[in-house]
């Protein structure tokens, strides 16, 4: 064992030189090329050991200037095509760890030493060449690079350099969507919405302060319209990503968003109607998710929207007291359905759907249901006509209420009563049936808070039930008998006597 041990701490010691010695003879390399131009050769040196650490080597193509070009030109035009095949290098091997480090070093360096000539009085230099090449590597068709996004993130806490990535993910979006006839790719999407949703937007303007690329002369300039044009950026990226056709899941990592992340940051935020309206038409949670991002639009931006509550009215399906978002379609519900001066018909129209679904709906969905319907009763003291219908018990029931009509307004709701919930009073679980019995007396002006049972399951309501305390014995008789089959003598020979 002991040979052996000599022999890992030879090879380490060994390593370790070869190290230095490598580093020593890069640091030469680059002195020898600053010294002299005699030297430029050794920059393949140079870009073999940097490369090696993120890549195998490639071959670098060779360079030989027309004739009249002078040396300097040559020289320069030499350089650019050893700088070029690096950075396609490193865009080549993008997943290494340190490769997207490089890469926004490079950036950094054509910031301050632009690799065009420009007029400094009328320009701001931006390396945008290396920021599409980049962006357009993240944004993968075949491969999911949420990894490699999630490092790049911290490069977009820096301002010009997230205005510029904006930017190149809505030519990418531009590009590769019409390319593909705006069919879904569903890896590609997932990397743009990925890269996007990890763009942090400015608040203020004294927050534009952290810049990758620092020109004097051009800061004041850029910060005085920065939030103004970081938000129109920001409105056409998510615009131009937003009007293809997007994979089902996406919709809803979208809408849940929406109001939080990407209204708020929008210059004319009424624009999102149309993908809005889109997601609306797939059903499910999605229409729902699609009607709050509208309700936002109605009452935070003036949007004019007159269909909302007729698409909202036709989401009242069977179905939706047995879905996954069964708790957030009543609490959205609710707050779409607060305000008190709605329309008397349309009010009516939603409690008289509920009760009518009611008749079929589970316990629990029950529990919500009945103090949903009560609260919008004592909102609008003009619906409790619907339980206080004039009838004649000889006359024969036939409830006008028409159940298949999508219009609120042409139910005929106002025309039935809620009878429905009357018949629940007879229901076989005794808390639904205790919770329709509150209709026979008048409500109290105080809504039920109905977030305490938005979320109880099944499991809960039948746990509550089996855990409740033991009734005590019940007395069947006022006094106790005792003497009923004792002593023959007595009650029984009367009772022979008598007959």
């Amino acid at each position: 064992m002991a040979p052996a041990k000599k022999r890992n701490v030879s090879s380490v010691k060994t390593a370790e030189k070869s190290a230095k010695k490598a580093k020593v003879d890069l640091s030469k390399s680059v002195e020898r090329i600053l010294e002299s131009r005699k030297h430029a050769n050794d920059v393949f040196d140079i870009l073999e050991s940097g490369c090696m650490r993120v890549a195998p080597v490639s071959i670098y193509p060779g360079l030989s200037g027309p004739g009249g070009y002078s040396a300097q030109d040559k020289y320069q035009i030499f350089m650019r095509h050893r700088y070029t095949s690096c950075v396609e290098i490193l865009l080549e091997h993008l997943s290494h760890e340190h490769a997207m480090c490089c890469l926004m070093k490079f950036a950094a360096g054509e910031g301050r030493h632009p690799l065009e000539d420009l007029d400094w009085s009328e320009h701001y230099s931006f390396p945008r060449e290396l920021i599409q090449a980049l962006v357009d590597n993240l944004l993968s068709k075949t491969t999911d690079n949420s990894l490699l996004i999630s490092r790049f993130q911290q490069f977009l806490e820096m301002e010009d350099v997230r205005y510029y990535v904006m930017s190149s993910i809505r030519d990418n979006v531009g590009k590769v969507m019409d390319k593909n006839k705006g069919a879904v790719v569903p890896v590609y999407q997932n990397n743009v919405f990925t890269l996007m949703s990890s763009i942090s937007m400015p608040n203020q303007e004294s927050e534009l302060t952290n810049f990758m690329v620092k020109q004097e002369g051009f800061l004041n300039v850029i910060k005085s319209s920065a939030t103004q044009e970081h938000k129109r950026v920001f409105e056409r990226m998510w615009l131009g990503f937003l009007k293809y056709k997007l994979p089902n899941s996406m919709y809803k990592k979208v809408l849940v968003i929406l109001h939080d992340s990407i209204l708020p940051y929008m210059s004319k935020p009424t624009l999102m109607i149309d993908f809005l309206t889109a997601a609306y038409e797939i059903g499910g949670a999605i229409s729902l998710l699609a009607l709050n991002g509208l309700f936002v639009l109605i009452h935070q931006h003036n949007l004019d929207y007159p269909d909302f509550y007729k698409k909202l009215y036709n989401l009242l399906e069977p179905s939706v007291f047995h879905v996954k978002y069964r708790a957030r379609f009543f609490h959205l519900a609710n707050l779409f359905l607060s305000s008190s001066h709605l329309p008397v018909y349309l009010v009516a129209a939603f409690a008289k759907r509920l009760a009518r679904l009611a008749l079929t709906a589970p316990p629990t969905a029950l529990l919500i249901v009945l103090p949903f319907i009560y609260n919008l009763i004592r909102r609008h003291p003009s619906c409790r006509v619907l339980i206080h219908k004039p009838s004649t018990e000889d006359e024969p029931f036939e409830d006008p209420y028409l159940m298949d009509e999508e219009d609120p307004a042409q139910c005929r709701a106002l025309e039935s009563s809620l009878w429905e919930i009357k018949s629940l009073q007879k229901h076989y679980h005794p808390d639904v049936a205790k919770a329709a019995l509150l209709i026979n007396t008048p409500l109290s002006e105080q809504e039920d808070d109905i977030s305490e049972t938005l979320e109880v399951t099944t499991y809960e309501l039948m746990e509550k039930d089996l855990k409740q305390p033991e009734l005590k014995s019940v007395p069947l008789e006022f006094e106790t008998a005792t003497r009923l089959l004792k002593g023959g003598g007595d009650v029984l020979g009367q009772h022979f006597c008598l007959a």
